[in-house]
């Protein structure tokens, strides 16, 4: 269902850089062809179908983006929250994109989603369009190379340990609402091995584990674990 003009332009001007810098005609048709979604947790957004979902701007709730390995695993590149807008479901605009990204609910979420099609018609005739999309595409690339540095040269504690770190610091709390599976997801490992690590945590004060979560006992450790300082 598409949104009301009025609306479409307070989206635009909240969301895209480039609403100032486009035709009228540009505007119409892509406020035509934008859509007010939600989804429930766990629902999958985009990546299984092949098709072209299109920009998706994160209303409320929480995206996560990841990469399904051939045997089941899955590797999470980045989570997307309220404000951010997600290009790498638009493949049609960013046509070099080749790999498959896959977009889930991780939260009941709202989205905005304009058009695959639409989005590359538009992307294709004013430049400040294909700018944008690949501006975001290679700021969320620089988020990939992190992930693969962490995979391939952390230990399991200090990715651990830079996940708490990096939670605590965005949500503010000391406890995290947060399994041994969905942990284990985001950093692309084990659960057991997870579980082992935290236990270790536990022991030496670092955390506390119970049904709940995962509370933060000694942010000064917690912090030098993933900082090295």
């Amino acid at each position: 269902m598409s949104i009301e003009l009025g609306q479409c332009r307070l989206v635009y001007r909240q969301y895209f850089p480039f609403w100032e810098k486009l035709t009228d005609e540009q505007r119409e048709l892509l406020c035509a062809n934008t859509g007010e979604f939600s989804y429930k947790k766990g629902t999958n957004i985009h990546g299984t179908s092949g098709n072209c979902t299109g920009a998706i701007m994160v209303i409320s709730g929480t995206l996560r983006a990841y990469l399904l390995s051939e045997n089941g695993k899955e590797i999470t590149l980045y989570r997307y929250r309220p404000g951010e807008v997600c290009m790498l479901s638009a493949s049609c605009v960013l046509r070099s994109i080749t790999f498959d990204v896959i977009i889930d609910a991780e939260e009941d979420s709202s989205v905005y989603i304009v058009r695959g099609d639409v989005m590359a018609k538009v992307a294709e005739d004013n430049l400040f369009v294909a700018n944008y999309a690949l501006d975001n595409a290679v700021a969320r690339f620089s988020d990939v190379v992190w992930v693969m540095q962490q995979i391939m040269f952390f230990s399991l504690d200090k990715r651990i340990a830079v996940f708490l770190w990096d939670e605590f610091s965005r949500t503010g709390s000391d406890t995290l609402s947060l399994t041994h599976e969905q942990i284990a997801r985001y950093i692309s490992s084990a659960r057991e091995a997870v579980t082992r690590m935290l236990k270790y945590f536990a022991a030496e004060g670092i955390v506390e584990l119970s049904r709940k979560g995962i509370k933060i006992s000694d942010r000064e450790k917690l912090r030098e674990l993933a900082t090295g300082e």
